[in-house]
């Protein structure tokens, strides 16, 4: 059973009170000791103590536990490899105690890293842009939602109640979804389902046309997507409600992240309806994260699968950590998720070292790959081509790529991995991107990173320019 700390959101409680420890130790009935352990997550909560929160200060459990400790514990090991903390970089126990202690000024800590991110990165702009080209001033709605996401761990109970309960208790056979979804629509929604040529919706693959009352597809979308779509609408209209909730809570304001945030929170419930919770992570465990059958299995395709899996962090069903990636062949990243302690990029493109950049040489093929960041961490990865909707002749090659790693102590969980001795495998040494990578040998390096300022030294040259 996972423990439960709940430390920096007891002693909150405790002050926002006016309350001593003795004070709030005699109202639940446990020792000062205790409650003082309990602040410092020396200890884990027990149930009874939990109840007796609930009945004493109506204070659900789940409203205190600590949610976003393991994300922003993984963000702050991320950002202390930035080479800027070279001089005097604080170890685990002390970044452990900065949580536990001083969780508002770790989180201002993290906030003030992000604004000198962005800050080094609107200077990067300025510096490369066009004359009169205006720079971005702010974080884009992509890294907003993302970051959003990776507080709750990429996993939203809510959602997956909801999804849970959209087709009642009878099994659905994989054939029928679709048939069984336009029927939904058109009784429930009184919305009509037309499958149109591309002719007819150039360059759109769904409009859902609230006037006419229809949802316009297009015939470039193979049967899984069109799938796909339908049950994201569904949930746009029918968890209107539940996902305004959602994004009230979120901490976004710009109506651009607020609105790539609905989207993405009913593409979350598409898959958690088409791919449920329980039977999802079952056939993972029982294949091993066989993604090609898991795709086959639940009628969807190998990016789908791919994605629901980072989702899988129900507290007491979790499957295996997973952090997504995506690229184009430039190595722009365009889709990101996370549920591990992996950094991945938040600007620009991902480590060249990766082998997700290779894997166009081999469309469709499984690539897997050991890694090693900076700070010694160590994940099993796996990358494959996947192709896109295309329409006309000039659009045949439209592929991405796609990559999902793990902690290389999940490997034996990974079917993917058999093939290896773990213990012995060659690890790949990568960094997040170059901008803040301090393997200044690195032969793939494509610029310097932005505040490393070892001196130039003209007598010699290194692997790369960057080296000398």
């Amino acid at each position: 059973m996972q423990k439960t700390f709940i430390g920096p959101h007891l002693r909150r409680l405790r002050t926002e009170r006016g309350e001593t420890q003795g004070a709030m130790a005699r109202a639940l009935g446990i020792s000062t000791s205790y409650v003082n352990l309990l602040e410092n997550n020396e200890r884990s909560v027990s149930v009874p103590v939990m109840l007796r929160l609930f009945e004493v200060y109506g204070i659900d459990w789940r409203d205190i536990a600590d949610e976003d400790g393991s994300s922003q514990l993984a963000d702050l090991r991320a950002i202390i490899q930035d080479p800027i903390f070279d001089a005097g970089r604080p170890d685990l126990a002390q970044i452990r105690a900065a949580l536990v202690h001083s969780p508002t000024l770790a989180s201002a800590f993290l906030t003030l890293h992000r604004a000198y991110q962005s800050a080094t990165d609107q200077l990067l702009a300025l510096s490369g842009a066009a004359a009169g080209a205006e720079p971005i001033l702010a974080s884009s709605p992509e890294s907003a939602v993302h970051s959003y996401f990776r507080r709750h761990r990429n996993h939203f109970r809510e959602i997956e109640d909801a999804a849970e309960a959209f087709w009642g208790s009878d099994p659905i056979e994989t054939d029928e979804v679709y048939s069984l979804l336009k029927r939904r629509l058109r009784e429930r929604l009184g919305i009509a389902v037309r499958v149109v040529s591309v002719a007819d919706m150039p360059n759109t693959l769904r409009r859902h046309d609230e006037a006419r009352r229809d949802i316009l597809l297009s015939e470039a979308l193979d049967y899984p997507n069109r799938v796909f779509q339908l049950v994201h609408v569904i949930g746009l209209i029918e968890q209107r409600a539940l996902l305004d909730a959602l994004l009230a809570r979120s901490g976004l304001t710009d109506s651009r992240g607020l609105a790539r945030c609905r989207v993405e929170l009913a593409n979350y419930f598409a898959a958690a309806v088409l791919m449920p919770y329980g039977r999802f992570l079952k056939e993972a465990r029982d294949s091993k994260y066989d993604f090609d059958h898991l795709a086959t299995r639940f009628g969807v395709s190998f990016e789908q699968a791919c994605h629901r899996a980072t989702t899988l962090q129900r507290e007491g069903a979790q499957g295996v950590p997973f952090f997504f990636l995506r690229i184009d062949k430039a190595g722009n990243v365009t889709k990101r998720f996370n549920s591990t302690d992996f950094h991945l990029a938040e600007h620009g493109g991902a480590c060249p070292r990766l082998d997700v950049h290779t894997s166009f040489r081999t469309p469709g093929r499984i690539v897997p790959q050991f890694v090693e960041m900076p700070d010694s961490s160590q994940y099993f990865v796996i990358s494959r081509t996947v192709d896109r909707p295309t329409s006309a002749r000039h659009a045949q090659d439209n592929r991405l790529a796609v990559a999902m790693g793990c902690a290389v102590e999940h490997a034996g969980d990974i079917g993917y991995a058999e093939q290896f001795t773990v213990s012995g495998a060659r690890m790949t040494p990568i960094g997040i991107n170059c901008r803040i990578c301090p393997r200044t040998n690195c032969d793939q390096r494509a610029h310097h990173a932005a505040i490393l300022s070892r001196p130039i030294d003209e007598r010699r040259r290194g692997a790369t320019r960057y080296d000398s």
